[in-house]
């Protein structure tokens, strides 16, 4: 394997739909206020890719340094099949925060400097959610960092950077997003329980169960279903072109709810990566057209 093949596989794992897929709901919702910035809008998914492959290399080194990646069903990480070194991980995680943070300053400085304190505290949650001596995402709070900055903030910084307002129907499409991202990593962690439970890592589907954690993630699709109805009520019915989501998120839901273990639980990922995406897209799309 090349030395760009490594760092392409350090990266891939949802970090597309899941960076994307907030700014595109976020524009949306701009593009209905009639107050879509699109540099702004460029430079917000600049910001938000640099931090999802920041956070992959960063869960990378960290979980590869502990000895957690030693028995992965999932993609292969770096450091834990010994593809590249710790430290080169680690340097590419800091490299990726630091443009991440140099594009928020340029976002920040062109609409609110209060912005930078945001900005330093999602780089601070993605480094700690498997970094330091008691990482969170092991004490079963990972679900909660997704939604929140992934969700939440991801869709309403990219909302507020282009009408400088927080509208209701963003709140509605950060929590649509933010529902979809959780189940990303709720079927992650579901495939994970056997591996993590005899390493120590109590991720919310290992204190959950088995049967538990498959209900939380029909759940959360249904709770993106009912966020992009908020979505709709609250400014257009071609909103809701984004329940196409549901033809990806029905099959995952499906493999789900019939007890797939293991490998089996793979394209749920990916899954649920387009159905996030799909749904942003759907919602973006029809905004547009409402306007």
């Amino acid at each position: 394997m090349t030395t760009t093949d490594q760092w392409v596989a350090g990266a891939r794992p949802r970090t597309l739909p899941a960076a994307v897929a907030p700014v595109l709901a976020g524009t949306g919702v701009a593009a209905y206020d009639d107050a879509a910035v699109w540099w702004k809008a460029l430079l917000a998914l600049v910001v938000s890719l640099a931090l999802q492959v920041g956070v992959n290399y960063a869960n990378d080194y960290s979980d590869g340094v502990r000895g957690t990646d030693d028995e992965r069903v999932g993609p292969m990480r770096l450091v834990g099949s010994g593809a590249a070194t710790p430290g080169a991980v680690k340097r590419a995680a800091f490299l990726s925060f630091g443009v991440a943070a140099l594009v928020g300053l340029v976002l920040a400085a062109t609409t609110a400097w209060w912005l930078v304190a945001v900005g330093l505290v999602c780089i601070v949650a993605a480094w700690f959610y498997t970094g330091g001596s008691t990482p969170y995402g092991y004490l079963g709070l990972g679900e909660v960092m997704v939604f929140v900055f992934f969700g939440l903030v991801a869709v309403m910084g990219t909302v507020y950077v282009q009408t400088e307002s927080f509208p209701a129907p963003g709140w509605y499409a950060a929590c649509g997003v933010g529902a979809l991202a959780c189940a990303i990593l709720v079927a992650n962690n579901l495939r994970d329980i056997p591996t993590d439970r005899e390493v120590g890592k109590r991720t919310l589907a290992v204190r959950l169960g088995d049967d538990r954690t498959r209900g939380l993630y029909v759940l959360l699709v249904g709770a993106a279903l009912v966020a992009l109805v908020g979505v709709a009520v609250t400014t257009t019915w071609w909103a809701l072109l984004g329940l196409v989501f549901l033809v990806p998120g029905g099959r995952a839901v499906r493999t789900v709810t019939g007890g797939a273990t293991g490998p089996g639980l793979v394209p749920v990922l990916q899954l649920t990566g387009v159905a996030e995406l799909l749904l942003s897209a759907g919602l973006a799309l029809g905004l547009v057209l409402g306007v």
